[in-house]
């Protein structure tokens, strides 16, 4: 087997009196064996929610992994990373027998692609980029915009931080129901949907800053 060697750059500049600089490498091989039987392979989740191994030098829509039982192997075993490998830099994992599978991405693991009904008319969420195989229930007052970014978010499973992004196509679309009753400097109050005007909860707002760990907790607390 061909085993391809990456070094993943992370790089962070501190300025005090003069400009100083430090600098984290981190190696791996895609496949690496650390130890027998195990494989370990490393994967990036893009704002669109697009899949690629994570040392791939194009990463756009022709170089992404498409198909649809793959990924919905993938994401149905996407959890935090709680191992003791790379956590830091690859915060998610989607064990897959002997296989190690680690993830980072560039903002959440759960984007949010599509709406979709299901059978009985209840409206969904689709995620993982396998059609409609990966649904969960559209829950309309608990959608947030932050201004800054302008990136809306919806609840994902707490397994994976409790928090997914809403593809960035889709949000457009449904920005157009917001209002800001304080001012478009401040998130979205209201949602208009189905002719329903709701309430936003903006609960998700509290959680951006926690750790996808620590805001599993949270969830969990309050189950």
């Amino acid at each position: 087997m061909f085993l391809k060697v990456s070094t993943l750059f992370l790089g962070r500049r501190a300025v005090v009196r003069s400009k100083q600089y430090s600098f984290r490498y981190l190696h791996y091989i895609q496949g690496q064996g650390p130890e027998p039987k195990i494989r370990e392979y490393f994967y990036f989740i893009d704002h669109q929610g697009q899949l690629f191994l994570d040392d791939a030098r194009i990463k756009n829509f022709t170089s992404c992994f498409k198909e649809k039982d793959f990924l919905d192997f993938f994401f149905k075993r996407l959890r935090l990373n709680e191992s003791d490998r790379y956590a830091d830099e690859f915060p998610y994992l989607s064990p897959c027998g002997r296989e190690r599978n680690f993830i980072r991405c560039d903002d959440k693991p759960i984007v949010y692609t599509h709406l979709t009904e299901s059978d009985s008319g209840e409206t969904l969420l689709s995620f993982g980029g396998a059609g409609n195989a990966m649904t969960t229930e559209f829950l309309p007052s608990r959608i947030c915009m932050l201004p800054n970014t302008g990136r809306v978010y919806h609840p994902a499973p707490a397994k994976v931080g409790g928090i997914g992004l809403i593809k960035s196509s889709l949000a457009i679309e449904l920005s157009k129901y917001f209002e800001f009753e304080n001012g478009e400097d401040n998130p979205p109050t209201l949602f208009t949907w189905k002719g329903e005007k709701l309430r936003l909860t903006n609960d998700l707002i509290d959680l951006m800053d926690k750790s996808p760990l620590e805001i599993r907790e949270l969830l969990s607390n309050k189950n």
